[in-house]
């Protein structure tokens, strides 16, 4: 029987239907309602580490090697190292070749299809988020040791999530920090990168005093047991961990409001990337060589590890540097989730109104607010281990893409231009792809399940809505006018 035209499946399954190209667009023009290219590579690299070095240095450590890992957190540190290493050089390629808004989501719609660069998307807005909320309870740890040190009794209830701690109801300080962040980045990408170039520097400068004292005052008997929950237990660390070493991708996000993007991304990620990977094995070689890994304070590890020899001054001062300096992380992945955010609207998956930015600061000031709002939700009513598992398995998943995506364009596209080349492919892609298949299989049930939740709510919303709208949909009938008004990519 021919086709009519009439019955959709068919088409829905094909190149026309869900599987189809988002055009890769190499420019580097601006458009009109779309974003300002102002940060230069250094910015990138603040921008980057931001990510990359943050919660994972002043908390997460402390409290993977408590739980996990022991003295072990170093291996924990350096397999999600080599696993964000293989993929970063993946991301390095794209972000050179495709220097447009979105990261993880324009690559896989561009390289896999729609219906994959939905799912990716989708899954980035609710990890970005939550990665913002695991940062912000983080600070909102260290915070309360500040308070603490200067003798104030703040009440209970406003310290910590419920099942935290004795009368926690909501931890006020890390949902207000990321309202907070919500104002920073309205403000514009100028003012925003400016505001966390300087906290990067300060946060470099205090890690750095930290690993000078700290390497003073290491005990060799901290080190032993090395494996006190088995290699399994630094594998499993190695899955948590992760969640530390991937800001890069939130910097590839704003690749649209970067200046010569296809030379400086790449440069920026790969630089990032190393600065950070000897940053953590110095921290996790201070930190656990100071004090046993029974002893260690999750609320606060370095701050007590250090009062703990008789510095507790220096301890005052790491708890108010990690306050401005893990700030950055909570920035970087706020503004990446707000970009993948504007990018799905301007591409019609959802609804153009996200699209639309402020008229003279030139940045998505309606999305920004409802991360903030989103990001809040989510800091004052989780403990930091949930959120954090939670941000682990879409990011996972969106590198296990990309990795993937390098290979399939360079078969299906090899005459685009690349100003970085990921090396070894296809080696390289797979070492990514394996490596966040293990981490990704040491994660709970209960991440499983609520990831599974949050796909099928987003697959009802791409069948209903983001099919239809989508501005690749080439059926007259499907076609929806003035969809998406301003900023729409070609």
């Amino acid at each position: 029987m021919p086709e009519t035209g009439l019955d959709p499946r068919p088409r829905m399954l094909s190149r026309s239907g869900v599987f189809r190209l988002k055009p890769v667009d190499t420019s580097e023009e601006e458009q009109a309602g779309g974003l300002r290219r102002t940060m230069g590579l250094w910015q990138l690299v603040a921008l980057s580490l931001g990510g990359l070095v943050g919660a994972g240095v002043f908390s997460l450590a402390g409290v993977v090697a408590h739980e996990d890992a022991g003295p072990g957190v170093m291996i924990s540190f350096l397999i999600a190292i080599v696993a964000s290493a293989a993929a970063a050089l993946c991301y390095a390629e794209f972000a050179g070749m495709i220097p447009k808004a979105g990261s993880a989501y324009t690559y896989s719609y561009a390289a896999l299809g729609e219906l994959v660069g939905w799912a990716i998307g989708w899954d980035l807005l609710l990890e970005y988020t939550a990665i913002v909320a695991v940062v912000a309870i983080a600070i909102s740890g260290y915070l309360s040791y500040l308070f603490g040190q200067m003798g104030l009794d703040l009440p209970e209830w406003m310290l910590g999530a419920p099942g935290t701690g004795s009368g926690h109801k909501v931890d006020l300080f890390a949902a207000a920090l990321c309202l907070l962040l919500a104002f920073v980045l309205s403000r514009g990408t100028k003012e925003s990168a400016r505001f966390e170039t300087i906290l990067v520097v300060v946060k470099l400068a205090i890690v750095a005093l930290v690993i000078v004292v700290g390497a003073f005052h290491i005990s060799g008997g901290n080190y032993t047991p090395f494996l006190p929950f088995g290699i399994g237990g630094a594998i499993s660390g190695a899955a948590t961990t992760f969640f530390a070493v991937y800001g890069y991708d939130a910097m590839s996000a704003a690749a649209e409001e970067s200046a010569e993007a296809k030379r400086v991304l790449p440069r920026a990620i790969v630089i990032s990337l190393v600065i950070a990977a000897v940053i953590y094995v110095a921290v996790c070689l201070v930190l656990l060589g100071m004090v046993k890994y029974t002893e260690i304070d999750t609320k606060s590890p370095f701050s007590s590890a250090l009062a703990s020899v008789g510095f507790a001054w220096l301890g005052t001062v790491v708890a108010i540097g990690a306050v401005v300096g893990i700030t950055t992380s909570a920035l970087a992945n706020m503004l990446a989730v707000t970009r993948v955010w504007f990018s799905m609207s301007r591409d019609g998956l959802l609804p153009a109104w996200f699209a639309r930015n402020h008229a003279t600061r030139a940045v998505p000031t309606r999305v920004i607010w409802l991360v903030g709002a989103g990001s809040a939700v989510i800091a004052g009513l989780l403990p930091i281990r949930e959120a954090a598992d939670l941000t682990n398995i879409g990011i996972l998943m969106a590198f296990i893409v990309v990795s993937a995506a390098v290979v399939v364009l360079r078969r299906t596209r090899p005459d685009l231009p690349r100003s970085f080349r990921t090396p070894l492919v296809p080696l390289v892609p797979l070492v990514g792809i394996a490596f966040a298949i293990w981490l990704i299989a040491n994660l709970d049930w209960v991440t499983w399940v609520r990831f599974a939740v949050w796909m099928l709510i987003g697959l009802v919303v791409y069948v209903f809505y983001g099919y239809r709208h989508s501005a690749e949909n080439r059926s007259a009938g499907d076609a929806v006018p003035d969809s998406n008004p301003e900023g729409r990519t070609p």
